[in-house]
């Protein structure tokens, strides 16, 4: 049986899954989603995913036409019609057809689109053996342009950085704000560890709240791990003990070379191997 994505109120064959092209998310990447991870058919976190799509479409004025529990009920769903049980979740909120113009009152009915199918991870060989990442020219967009909170249906500015990390022969890219601070990565938050303590870029630098970054947080600080969220330069990066990334497909990967220096030892450390293994733990045994 293929997959079966779910587009306003119905379930269509991925094949025949299509929007209007006067759809704004199409037209102008006017829109709000998630991506969201079940392991062994429980959905991880689902209300933190759900209330922050609220919070961004509520930020954009883009009004969700159902609540949040049929919200819910909608990803769960989705899951169970096409039998999976380790998955990646897009749901995905449009502004709807419009007009060729910007007047959001031209596009009266918002979609609703959720998409299931099987999760790609980083090569495990990553995991056991560290990833190489650059930083990148490609800045994010300043604080004052736009809110990095929202997880908007525009990613240019993304794209834009995995390409270059893709030209350079690498996975991921470490992205700078506008004042030479580290923010984030294209698709995943950054963690560095130095003298024990577990520093992160705070939102203050532009970064979008991860959900696993805020689990591994909860995680380090349980494991009575100093956490530091606030402003992190790439002098920091390059000389700190360790070095990784979090993000939902990505999960907890540890990073051994950064604009090649390389980070510790060399190879993913104890603190970064600790968080990797109690998120493991987490995910077994916490869902909807």
């Amino acid at each position: 049986m293929g997959l079966k994505v779910y587009i306003d109120g119905e379930y269509v064959d991925k094949a025949d899954a299509k929007i209007s092209v006067f759809d704004h998310g199409l037209l102008y990447g006017d829109g709000v989603f998630e991506g969201i991870r079940a392991y062994n058919g429980r959905v991880f976190r689902l209300d933190g995913h759900i209330a922050r799509l609220y919070d961004s479409a509520k930020a954009i004025m883009l009004k969700v036409p159902v609540g949040h529990d049929r919200m819910k009920k909608i990803v769960t769903e989705t899951l169970a019609h096409n039998g999976l049980q380790d998955a990646y979740i897009r749901l995905l909120v449009t502004r709807g057809a419009g007009t060729l113009g910007l007047d959001i009152d031209a596009c009266p009915s918002p979609s609703i689109i959720c998409i299931t199918d099987s999760i790609a991870l980083y090569p495990a060989e990553y995991y056991l053996k560290g990833l190489e990442v650059i930083t990148v020219s490609t800045r994010r967009i300043g604080l004052g342009t736009l809110f990095p909170q929202v997880k908007s249906l525009n990613y240019l500015n993304s794209i834009l950085g995995k390409i270059e990390a893709m030209n350079a022969g690498v996975p991921e890219a470490i992205m700078l704000n506008p004042s030479g601070a580290v923010a984030e990565c294209t698709g995943d938050n950054i963690f560095i560890v130095k003298g024990g303590r577990l520093i992160t870029p705070d939102v203050n630098s532009g970064i979008l709240e991860g959900i696993t970054r805020a689990a591994v947080i909860e995680l380090a600080s349980k494991e009575g791990i100093t956490v530091e969220e606030r402003t992190v330069s790439r002098y920091e990066v390059f000389t700190a003990d360790e070095c990784f990334l979090t993000g939902t497909a990505a999960e907890v990967i540890p990073v051994v070379k950064v604009d090649c220096r390389v980070i510790g030892d060399g190879a993913p450390g104890p603190m970064t191997k600790l968080l990797l293994g109690k998120f493991h733990e987490l995910v077994r045994t916490e869902g909807s």
